[in-house]
């Protein structure tokens, strides 16, 4: 499977687009690892939630296609961009994350969050599989959306907005 630098396909606006939203996706991973590692059972899936929320939106502005700026478009693009994110099968471009949003996404890496669940009960060692996986699994989550995005804005030739301060 391609890498999103492989899709952008030297694109330098989507390249550095792809950079600040890895850049993103990392600290909210470590985040996601650090509330993993608290042995309390429910804590990480509702920091997971919460960062994915936050995240999948931050990520969706870098490239453009977030809601608000999806709605600020005429009619016939927002189209344009629906079908091309049906056709590429980006599940959360320029669309509101929801809860049931969330879930499909976390079927994604539903084995990983599983495991993750599973190791906090082996005493130091299973927190730490459990951080890691934690991690792992957003990183995971964040990269696929990044790739996601990537593939609408390519098939469209939308071009990213320039850097900004996403919140």
């Amino acid at each position: 499977m391609p890498s999103a630098i492989e899709l952008a396909r030297g694109d330098e606006k989507l390249i550095t687009a792809i950079h600040r939203s890895r850049r993103l996706i990392g600290r909210k991973a470590l985040m996601a690892a650090a509330a993993s590692a608290v042995p309390l059972p429910g804590i990480d899936w509702a920091a997971d939630a919460a960062l994915l929320s936050r995240l999948v939106p931050q990520i969706s502005a870098e490239f453009g296609l977030s809601v608000t700026q999806v709605e600020k478009l005429a009619p016939h693009q927002r189209e344009r961009i629906q079908k091309a994110a049906t056709t590429v099968g980006a599940l959360l471009v320029g669309r509101l994350v929801t809860r049931e949003l969330l879930i499909k996404l976390a079927r994604h890496a539903g084995v990983k969050l599983t495991a993750k669940q599973a190791a906090k009960y082996v005493p130091i060692a299973g927190q730490i599989v459990s951080a890691a996986l934690g991690y792992a699994a957003l990183r995971a989550l964040g990269e696929q959306h990044i790739k996601d995005c990537v593939r609408v804005s390519a098939t469209l030739s939308l071009p990213p907005p320039g850097p900004h301060a996403p919140t």
